[in-house]
């Protein structure tokens, strides 16, 4: 962890001089939320920050040093855009102690510079892909990368289908889709098995073409690490074209919007993801209970209480950013920053420390599959890469 402390450290005075001590005279400590209420990702951003938003209900207030500080979420949208990543960054880091987010890794890569050159630390919840906290001191995150979810889909493909051919379709430019399609690709390769890969392009609405493809080829399954708004398409089209093949992917597709799109076709859905409903039944209960209880946090989750896995994650990740503010006794960005390597807790979603980057020691990933006929995940395994 040497070199994310001794980078904290370096910026700890400028970040001083920069942090807003406004908030702090009313006692008040602000966390900045940077994630996307809008574009291909706003469902699962909506969810991430819902996660964040309970937690806040939970313990709105955080003794550090002595004094009993309210806390605030300054939630700000970057639309799902790497264009405007950087000043909704700017927005979010703004008189905040630390910023959670974001749903989407490009826009967490886009925005990377921004965290950096404030001095604020960015504490990533679901951003999977690798070049969210390479080169960058002051981000970190609490979800396992794209590598080792990429390498469980394909063990996973290989052990419960015996698959020997996979197609695997991207999106054109998003780092995310192309990162786990890649990951999955390279271990689907070195366990014997053949891959035909294809991209789409931004804006793409008709996947006819893709699926198609897929089929005549022989694919003895689909992989596709797409936002939810393509997953609704493809699943459509699938269904449509009669494809009884698995259609596979990463923790995008845990979405009720996945569920409600799949509801009553006969298609096979398995993703991975970082928790299963039923694992806590007591954080479930209350968290559904106050979903059911406000309309816009029902309608920010897609209009039931089925709990998303990110919404865990978001809700661990506000847990987290208090345990590292009170290890710096200060809500001072920099000494946030500073304390954060060495800050542990143990959430809803399992124990979560970093390593010399800045990631999470995570080493299991949940499998589950969509029952279309009930519109609800099942639990298949929880499975890690030997």
């Amino acid at each position: 962890m040497k070199r994310k402390v001794v980078s904290a450290m370096l910026i700890l005075s400028m970040a001083a001089m920069a942090f807003s001590t406004a908030a702090l005279a009313d006692d008040v400590i602000t966390i900045g939320v940077f994630e996307p209420a809008s574009g291909d990702n706003g469902a699962g951003g909506k969810q991430e920050v819902l996660g964040m938003q309970y937690a806040n209900v939970v313990q709105p207030t955080v003794e550090v040093d002595g004094t009993e500080y309210k806390v605030e979420l300054n939630i700000v949208d970057n639309e799902s855009s790497t264009d405007k990543a950087a000043s909704a960054a700017a927005q979010a880091a703004e008189g905040a102690s630390i910023v959670l987010g974001s749903y989407g890794s490009p826009v967490c890569i886009a925005a990377g510079d921004t965290f950096l050159n404030a001095g604020v630390a960015a504490l990533g919840v679901t951003c999977t892909n690798p070049q969210v906290t390479d080169g960058n001191d002051n981000y970190f995150r609490i979800c396992f990368l794209d590598p080792f979810q990429g390498t469980v889909l394909a063990n996973f493909a290989a052990s419960q289908f015996e698959a020997k051919k996979a197609y695997v379709l991207t999106k054109l430019g998003d780092d995310y889709s192309a990162g786990l399609g890649h990951y999955f690709s390279e271990a689907f390769k070195n366990l014997g098995g053949e891959v035909i890969e294809e991209t789409f392009p931004e804006g793409n609405a008709d996947f006819t073409s893709y699926i198609t493809t897929a089929v005549n080829e022989g694919a003895d399954v689909i992989m596709a690490p797409t936002s939810t708004e393509a997953a609704q398409l493809i699943i459509e089209t699938a269904s449509a074209q009669g494809v009884t093949v698995p259609l596979l992917a990463g923790d995008t597709w845990d979405s009720n919007v996945i569920l409600n799109a799949a509801k009553g076709k006969d298609v096979e859905i398995y993703v991975t993801t970082f928790y299963q409903e039923g694992a806590d039944e007591e954080f479930d209960a209350s968290i559904k209970e106050w979903i059911n209880s406000d309309s816009t946090a029902l309608a920010n989750n897609g209009g039931d209480d089925t709990i998303a896995a990110v919404t865990v994650m978001g809700y661990d990740a506000y847990f987290m950013a208090l345990e590292a503010i009170k290890n710096a006794g200060s809500p001072d960005p920099g000494a946030v920053l500073a304390a954060l390597p060495d800050t542990t807790y143990t959430g809803v979603t399992g124990s979560i420390a970093f390593d010399e980057i800045g990631d999470a020691a995570r080493d299991t990933a949940f499998v589950k599959s969509a029952d279309t006929e009930s519109g609800s995940w099942v639990f298949v395994t929880a499975q890690g890469v030997e």
